[in-house]
């Protein structure tokens, strides 16, 4: 089976760009001396993990569901980082974890005795024992902002509530001058979609505040946002951050992107269902943004499609739309250089990410299909969703 001839609404994984991504990642880390891990929040097609496993370190989550899947699909290290944990939960992720990411002392001190005393996982990445408890870690906040357009993406936001500040890092120690003997290891995420000088920014800002910290750590996990497979990335100025990182302070340097890993590997394919004109010709979709793609609604942007211009830049100029009952469930315009019509196929492109994690059933409407499309070309179907899939979730 072709492109042309999947299922719509359909998600296509193209393996061979997956595997470009994923080569210069792994490039990354021998050059670097650094490990990386796939974020799950970005692309969780666990089909797919046996793939990236021979390339990259291992995974990482936010919270116990992906912690599971990382486990149990690839089976490499396993970290996870949450805002708080449920004391539920904490057993069960020190049985499966490598390293466990706290987002205050409070929690810290709340859970080390639990996550200390569980020594049941048996995950590759430990290089010590198999039985030994995971690695503790915090989450450290430099109040560097680096970001200027997409404000609900940014953890040093003024009053964000993602990691510990410097003032409250130094407060914390005042009251228990022991409370860093808890943790190997600092954590920080800053970026989104961004090049290795806002990374480079951001270093300078944490060595600043925590540098005399770092010392007494074992580990700094520098969280994601990076666009390392992006063309215009700077990977040489990436690699030399990290080794830096490594020299001064004699640390095991982590990265955990996830958009880089699947960024411009896939698909979104979609059928013209109608077309209406009540004063703007606008393509109905059997595709939503509401639904199969939130990110454009929610940043917002508007996403690339395959042979189309902006609006009035070609002949024929459409809004896009679907057929939920969302008034605002609106891709963008675009324009074409032939009139389109029912049973038309568009492609959305770069829809690996943040897609199949985010997608919905709201109004009924549902979950698309997945297809990997081979190296040579060749569709396989993955998964097919049908009413139970809609009804099971309610």
């Amino acid at each position: 089976m072709q492109l042309h001839e999947v299922l719509t609404p359909s998600y296509v994984i193209d393996e061979g760009k997956l595997i470009d991504n994923l080569k210069i990642l792994e490039r990354v880390q021998k050059e670097a001396g650094c490990k990386i891990l796939l974020a799950q929040k970005a692309f969780s097609m666990y089909s797919e993990y046996p793939l990236i496993g021979q390339y990259l370190a291992g995974t990482t989550a936010s919270g116990l569901y992906e912690a599971r899947l990382g486990k149990e699909e690839m089976g490499k290290e396993n970290h996870v980082f949450a805002p708080a944990y449920h004391e539920n939960e904490i057993h069960e992720l020190a049985g499966i974890c490598d390293h466990i990411i706290f987002n205050s002392f409070s929690q810290i001190k709340r859970f080390a005795l639990t996550c200390r005393s569980v020594k049941t996982c048996n995950t590759v990445g430990r290089n010590d024992e198999y039985n030994s408890p995971p690695s503790l870690g915090l989450r450290i906040n430099p109040e560097c902002s680096t970001q200027g357009e997409h404000a609900i993406y940014d953890p040093c936001a003024p009053g964000s509530r993602l990691g510990v500040t410097l003032s409250n890092f130094e407060k914390a120690l005042k009251e228990d001058p022991h409370a860093l003997d808890l943790i190997e290891g600092l954590h920080f995420h800053t970026l989104c979609e961004q090049n290795s000088d806002d990374l480079e920014t951001t270093v300078a800002a944490v060595e600043e505040k925590f540098g005399k910290y770092l010392h007494q750590m074992k580990w700094l996990n520098m969280g994601g946002g990076h666009h390392i497979t992006r063309e215009d990335y700077d990977i040489e100025k990436l690699i030399s951050i990290i080794r830096h990182l490594k020299e001064a302070y004699e640390l095991e340097i982590y990265l955990e992107p996830g958009e880089a890993i699947a960024l411009n590997a896939g698909y979104l394919v979609t059928e013209i269902m109608d077309v209406v004109d009540n004063g703007i010709r606008t393509l109905i979709l059997d595709a939503s943004a509401a639904c199969h793609m939130p990110d454009v609604l929610e940043m917002p942007y508007r996403p690339p499609l395959m042979d189309s211009g902006e609006a009035g830049e070609k002949k024929y100029t459409y809004r896009l739309s679907s057929c939920t009952c969302l008034a605002g469930d609106i891709i963008g315009d675009y324009s074409f250089d032939e009139e389109k019509k029912p049973k038309d196929k568009l492609y959305f492109m770069d829809m690996a990410i943040y897609s199949m994690v985010k997608n919905n059933t709201f109004n009924g409407i549902g979950l698309p299909s997945i297809y990997v499309m081979r190296e040579n070309g060749d569709c396989e179907l993955v998964r097919q969703f049908g009413y139970e899939d809609f009804k099971k979730r309610l």
